[in-house]
């Protein structure tokens, strides 16, 4: 099905206000592979996604490859993510030798986790 797995600019969060707002007011789900915020609003913008990678984590190439990574996952599995989340996902330096297949498993977690909750 053409265009199922896509991940648009409507779903990501990209102003710096929607960040913080996610960091104040939502909650933390801490995993070896990321560590993730959750705020629930409404589900009219539908799922909004955002990634941050600390300088830590290296170069910007190998912080490119990263957000790459996680990006893939969590298009992969955004299907499954109930539309009223706003989520920032702050990847780990494991996260960058990990098999895709346990990023996807942490991500599917996530939205499992987030999606449980009410």
């Amino acid at each position: 099905m053409p265009g199922r797995y896509n991940f648009p600019k409507r779903v990501r969060l990209l102003r710096s206000t929607d960040f913080r707002r996610v960091y104040d007011q939502g909650s933390r789900f801490s995993c070896p592979m990321f560590a993730a915020f959750c705020l629930r609003g409404t589900a009219e913008d539908g799922a909004r996604i955002g990634f941050t990678v600390p300088r830590a984590l290296g170069k910007a190439v190998r912080r490119n490859r990263i957000k790459r990574r996680m990006r893939e996952a969590v298009r992969m599995r955004l299907d499954g993510l109930n539309p009223s989340w706003s989520i920032v996902i702050n990847p780990r330096s494991r996260s960058l030798d990990a098999p895709t297949a346990e990023l996807e498993r942490e991500i599917a977690r996530l939205f499992q986790r987030c999606n449980g909750s009410s």
